[in-house]
């Protein structure tokens, strides 16, 4: 036997047969199918495989599939500007050809690539620049597999993206704007995306009661939900109730998601505007009859403990709320209050006994987001004995709890005047507790009876009061050090006691970070910042405690507050609020004359900075350019004061102070314009730019006389290509033969003068 072709091992003897017998070939038994056992049919693939049920994908089309996710994240960045053949720059184009040719190698493989771990993210991305004849088609070929693509893990985020971006198509559909489609008698009539999103909620409204358990399908039914019934939550709670913030960093972590056509793509989900039909009225309710006659009232409080099921039992109260029928006997909401609401239409005046369920929800972390839910929408009568069943007499206990109190938060939202006053009582030996004892979660209820109190406009005298109290400040005694104890969380006692060389000086915490700042006892604290922030927005005089607290401070603590980027919040708010007094602005502006040079030359002071100017009138405005005349070169050379230094244009204030001033007044009338026009109605997709004043097109207009020829031409050609280039339909070789063009001309004036003298040296003769 030749070398090459021995095996390497031991060799195996056969065994030997008796005289006259033979070896017969056996054949493996069938499998039932009257196939043979290693032929496996593809049904039986799919209950092995159950992380495939549909197959799994070729490789060469993952691989095509990784190329397409690379280009579209190419486009979404925008780093890449297609060109047609004549050199035009045409995005769109070329685009659409790259989209028609990834859509034509995903037709029939839909469901693999939903599936599949690599391409659902590719499917996902490429769902946001589909128009609304390609979604349709998407939709439908997955029709009729949502139940098991719902469960599976990575088909399921596929699902709720596509229900994300359907609805500026079923807005659009609403309108009876539709797309051109041509028919085809082989294909069928394709359905609206209104009738594939109905036909989806009929294919799982029979396991729907299953689906909310299910730790996949879970958040796909929030999206469709809120798909039905855009308005049962503000825009922002919407978006954070579809996705857990763990599933929310995972998407930040894929890049951007948008369309590479237009901005707009999928943005009216979580709209509270958005246009949808009567019929997504009835498939919500649909889902509701489902939900109250599948589960007992047992079975329904169970959901409540739940991880999975709790977020989506919040959103149907939500819904039934919505739709008028929480305040009916025996509804979900009754249910989950334990028959309140049936004991109060029975007799209103009854006084119930607490349930110890209702207790438990009040201090369960997962439970708790659910009784939020139903002390901000369970009907006014049924508040007034919730509250007086289950709070009133224990908030000194329950404001203290690190979970009750963000329900006695929520709770304080819905208070009249009465309840806001007997609260304020009830709590008025523990608002020490609440701020010097616990330093960062304990201060909701604080500032949510402050916001209170603005809202209803009494009892703002107590909730200064109650907060002057917690730091220990008695109010006979100056309110100086109150916004310095708030934002360290201490009372006075303990802020005095803090040596003060903890404290960083202002530029050395930019150098330290976090990890310097945890050992600063008096590093400002989130929570602190957000009560000065609700304090500054009570009316006069009652924010004057706040303004009078940072006037009595030095420019160096000033400062330090504004290079924080927690404190300086603060500040944002002191010319945001419409109840500070104009007075009171410029005295803090005019405060830091002199020192506005350091204050830029920092991150967040920058933005400080540039707030403060923005406030200042053309007079205050002189007075600030001018102190920063010696520090000039001082902020050009700084990282952050360099932007500062440009709205300044300090150099036009010295050479021409009469144009510097005419400027700013037009600029501060713009601004001033511009924001009132947004305010009554939303910017233009396009803005204006201002106008320029007539002074300043004289004095552009005489400096363009005093250029020569040849800087003149190539002006004008470089322009020209800039301009091109800017609007992209311009064709480049055009461009570059009109370039040429010019340049000959340039080298032919060049020639023509004797003796190798340039024109501008023939000028320079003649004058």
């Amino acid at each position: 036997m030749p070398r090459e072709i021995r095996k390497r091992g031991k060799k195996h003897k056969k065994a030997k047969l008796p005289e006259g017998q033979t070896q017969e070939r056996e054949d493996p038994p069938p499998n039932g199918s009257g196939e043979p056992s290693w032929i496996v049919s593809v049904r039986e693939a799919e209950d092995i495989h159950p992380e495939a049920p549909f197959g799994y994908v070729d490789p060469d089309v993952k691989a095509y599939f990784r190329t397409v996710d690379e280009q579209i994240q190419s486009w979404q960045e925008a780093r890449i500007q297609p060109m047609n053949e004549d050199g035009d720059l045409d995005p769109n184009e070329e685009k659409q050809v790259f989209f028609v040719a990834a859509l034509s190698e995903m037709s029939g493989k839909e469901k693999q690539l939903a599936t599949d771990p690599d391409c659902s993210v590719i499917l996902e991305r490429m769902a946001y620049s589909m128009n609304d004849f390609v979604l349709r088609v998407l939709m439908d070929r997955l029709n009729g597999s949502f139940e098991v693509l719902f469960k599976h893990r990575f088909a399921s985020h596929v699902c709720q993206t596509l229900l994300s971006v359907a609805a500026d198509t079923i807005s659009r559909e609403v309108k009876n704007i539709y797309p051109d489609v041509s028919p085809s008698k082989d294909n069928g009539e394709l359905r609206t995306l209104t009738q594939l999103v109905l036909d989806l909620c009929e294919e799982v409204g029979p396991g729907f009661n299953s689906l909310i358990t299910d730790p996949f399908a879970s958040h796909v039914l929030r999206s469709l939900l809120l798909l039905l019934c855009p308005t049962a939550l503000p825009e922002d709670s919407a978006r954070n109730s579809v996705r857990s913030k763990k599933s929310m960093s995972w998407k930040t972590k894929q890049g951007q998601m948008k369309s590479v056509f237009s901005d707009d793509k999928g943005k009216g989900m979580y709209s509270s505007t958005a246009s949808v039909p009567g019929s997504f009225r009835e498939a919500s309710d649909q889902f509701l009859r489902i939900l109250r006659d599948g589960l007992d009232a047992n079975e329904v409080r169970a959901l409540a403990a739940s991880k999975v099921a709790s977020p989506v039992l919040s959103l149907v109260l939500e819904i039934e709320a919505d739709h008028g029928s929480a305040s009916t006997s025996d509804s979900l909401m009754d249910r989950v209050l334990v028959g309140m609401i049936t004991t109060y239409l029975e007799e209103p005046t009854a006084s119930i006994e607490p349930s110890d369920y209702v207790v438990t929800l009040l201090r369960d972390p997962t439970s708790s987001h659910l009784l939020e839910t139903l002390v901000s929408r369970c009907p006014e009568e049924v508040f007034r004995m919730l509250w007086s069943t289950y709070f009133d007499g224990k908030l000194a206990r329950l404001a203290l709890h690190p979970v009750a109190n963000f329900v006695v938060a929520k709770a304080v939202e819905r208070q009249d005047s009465e309840q806001l006053g007997n609260t304020l009582e009830e709590l008025k030996s523990s608002w020490s507790k609440l701020i010097s004892k616990f330093k960062s979660s304990r201060t909701g209820v604080l500032r949510t009876l402050i916001d209170r109190s603005r809202t209803l406009g009494t009892h703002q005298k107590d909730v200064c009061e109650a907060v002057l109290t917690g730091v220990g400040i008695s109010s006979s005694e100056s309110s100086d050090n109150l916004v310095s104890c708030l934002l360290s969380m201490k009372s006075l006692e303990e802020y005095q006691a803090t040596p003060t060389s903890e404290a960083m000086p202002v530029k050395d915490h930019k150098k330290h970070g976090r990890k310097g700042q945890a050992d600063d006892q008096r590093e400002p604290k989130i929570q602190g910042a957000l009560i000065l922030q609700s304090l500054l927005r009570l009316d006069e005089p009652h924010c004057s405690i706040v303004i009078d607290s940072i006037s009595s401070f030095s420019v160096e603590e000033v400062l330090r507050i504004a290079q924080n980027a927690t404190s300086s919040r603060v500040l944002d708010v002191l010319f945001e609020s419409p109840s500070v007094s104009f007075k009171a602005k410029r005295r803090f502006v005019m405060s830091l004359i002199g020192h506005y040079h350091s204050l830029a030359d920092d991150r967040i002071g920058s933005r400080i900075a540039d707030r403060c100017w923005a406030f200042a009138d053309p007079y205050l405005r002189e007075k600030i350019a001018r102190s920063l005349i010696p520090f000039e070169q001082f902020l050009v050379a700084s990282f952050y004061g360099k932007f500062f230094a440009r709205s300044l244009n300090l150099y036009l204030l010295q050479r021409r102070p009469d144009e510097w001033r005419t400027l700013q007044s037009h600029n501060k009338t713009s601004a001033a314009t511009s924001t009132q026009q947004s305010l009554s109605s939303p910017a233009p997709s396009h803005p204006t730019p201002p106008a320029v004043p007539t002074t300043l097109k004289k004095s552009s207009k005489r400096r363009d006389t005093s250029e020569d020829e040849i800087d003149t031409v190539f002006k004008a050609v470089l322009g020209n290509k800039a301009q091109k280039a800017a609007v992209g339909r311009v064709s480049v070789h055009r461009a570059q033969r009109s370039t040429d063009k010019h340049m000959s001309e340039v080298l032919g004036a060049i020639r023509v003068a004797p003796s190798g003298e340039s024109s501008r040296a023939k000028r320079r003769k003649v004058k």
